[in-house]
C-alpha cells in the first residue's frame, strides 16, 4: 500500500474514563460537557460523549462504571484507547489504597501500553482532600508512568474549577499521541517494501 492512498484517519480520539464508583467522573463528564451540575446517578454500564477540542479534534469520552462488577468489564475498554482519564476522589483517604490497586492494574494492560495518563484530583473543595503532589505520590504515578505522559489535574467537578484545563491537557496529549503512533504505522509501512 503506498502511502499517497492512505485514509486520512478521523480527527479524534477516545478517552477512557475510568476511577472508584463515587469519585465523581459522571459529574465531570456533564460539567465537561453542558457546564452545569448534574445530580447523578452511579453508572451501571457506561455513558458516552463526544465533545470538541479544538476546530478539528473530537474527543469520545468512554465514562465507564466504577463499582467493583463493572470494574472486570475495564479492560474491554482500553482497546483503542487514545488516552486515559483516571478519577479519584481526593478527599476519600480510606479508598485510596484501593483506588491506586485498580490504577495499577490498568496501567499493566497491554492495550494500553504508552498511552497518555490524566488524573483527576477531584473534590479539591472537601475539607482534608490531598493535592496534586499528594495524589502523585500515593498513585506512585512516577513508577506506574515512566513510559508515556501523564499529569495529574487538581479538579472540583461541582464548581468547574481546573476542567478547563484538564481537557486541554487531555486533548494535547491525545493529540501528540496520535502523532506518534500515525507515524510508527508509517515506518513499519516503509520498512515492509
Amino acid at each position: 500500500m503506498g502511502l499517497q492512498n492512505a485514509k486520512p484517519s478521523v480527527k479524534g480520539a477516545n478517552i477512557v474514563m475510568l476511577g472508584l464508583d463515587s469519585a465523581g467522573k459522571s459529574t465531570l463528564l456533564y460539567k465537561f460537557r453542558y457546564k452545569d451540575v448534574f445530580i447523578t446517578m452511579p453508572t451501571i454500564g457506561f455513558n458516552v460523549d463526544m465533545i470538541e477540542a479544538g476546530k478539528d479534534f473530537t474527543l469520545t469520552f468512554w465514562d465507564v462504571g466504577g463499582q467493583k462488577k463493572m470494574r472486570e468489564l475495564w479492560s474491554n475498554f482500553l482497546e483503542d484507547a487514545g488516552g486515559l482519564l483516571y478519577v479519584v476522589d481526593s478527599s476519600d483517604k480510606r479508598r485510596l489504597e484501593e483506588s491506586r490497586r485498580e490504577f495499577e492494574l490498568i496501567l499493566k494492560n497491554e492495550s494500553i501500553k504508552n498511552v497518555p495518563v490524566v488524573v483527576l484530583a477531584n473534590k479539591q473543595d472537601l475539607p482534608g482532600a490531598l493535592n496534586a503532589e499528594e495524589i502523585t505520590r500515593k498513585l506512585k504515578m512516577k513508577k506506574y508512568c515512566s513510559d508515556r505522559n501523564w499529569y495529574v489535574q487538581p479538579c472540583c467537578a461541582t464548581t468547574g474549577e481546573g476542567l478547563a484545563e484538564a481537557l486541554q491537557r487531555v486533548a494535547t496529549f491525545a493529540r501528540q499521541y496520535k502523532k506518534s503512533k500515525e507515524t510508527f504505522i508509517t515506518l513499519k509501512e516503509l520498512n515492509s517494501f
